[in-house]
């Protein structure tokens, strides 16, 4: 097998996951419209975020008004994720990344195109890799143009239905995973609960805005998870 694999195979790689991109980010697209983007705004958030997590929360942050800090901190922790995929996927890496080929690489990183890379039974080089990004990306993209301009099309009763397609597919990315693990399906619902207590108590409600009730659940959640898991004790060898 060749230990280089080349554009091409990275395109035809990358393939169903731009096709699944061009599907879930329609749903975006609409979503910014609808929270006072222009379209040429929602193309812009997703060419340079390519983050669905990432950029349905910023979008929110900007809807209530919100201020930099928030937006900093909320996307900081819920695109950290990313930073460990590059790490782990650094050391499959073949000698032909270099530094700026990583830049590029660490930029379009995507729990999908993570997934196909890290399981592909070859090394990760350059031109590889950049084949896998180019329709995963365009998708996106794309799907955010279409979204953006047919959502004034619509009538509203379509657009607010298509708008929460992107929830929905968080659902089915958290909801397999959480059926295996106990610990991240408590996780999960403690998310949920804090949020929904920020947003019902009025107190809580008025005083904190949307963007830290992000951080603030996600962050309460994750520390309790980590509380929470306990590694297999190892056996004693004799």
């Amino acid at each position: 097998m060749n230990s280089k694999p080349s554009f091409k195979k990275g395109i035809m790689d990358g393939l169903p996951i731009g096709l699944g991109y061009l599907s879930v980010s329609f749903s975006f697209g609409i979503m910014a419209i609808t929270a006072g983007l222009n379209w040429w705004q929602a193309v812009l958030v997703s060419l340079t975020n390519v983050t669905s997590a990432g950029q349905v929360a910023g979008i929110g942050i900007m809807s209530a008004s919100g201020g930099l800090i928030e937006m900093m901190v909320s996307q900081f922790i819920i695109n950290l994720r990313y930073s460990l995929m590059a790490i782990s996927l650094s050391q499959k890496t073949d000698s032909s990344m270099n530094t700026f080929a990583r830049l590029i690489c660490g930029f379009s990183i995507t729990d999908e195109i993570f997934g196909v890379a890290s399981g592909a039974p070859h090394p990760t080089s350059k031109t590889y890799f950049m084949g896998l990004s180019v329709l995963p990306i365009l998708g996106w993209t794309l799907g955010t143009l279409l979204g953006a301009v047919l959502g004034n099309i619509f009538p509203e009763i379509i657009t607010n239905s298509l708008a929460i397609g992107i929830y929905g597919m968080f659902v089915c990315i958290v909801l397999p995973v959480a059926k295996k693990d106990k610990i991240i399906m408590i996780i999960s619902l403690i998310s949920c609960v804090l949020s929904a207590i920020i947003y019902y108590v009025p107190v809580l409600h008025a005083n904190i805005s949307s963007g830290f009730a992000i951080i603030i659940a996600a962050v309460i959640s994750a520390i309790i998870g980590v509380f929470m898991y306990k590694p297999e004790e190892e056996e004693d060898i004799d």
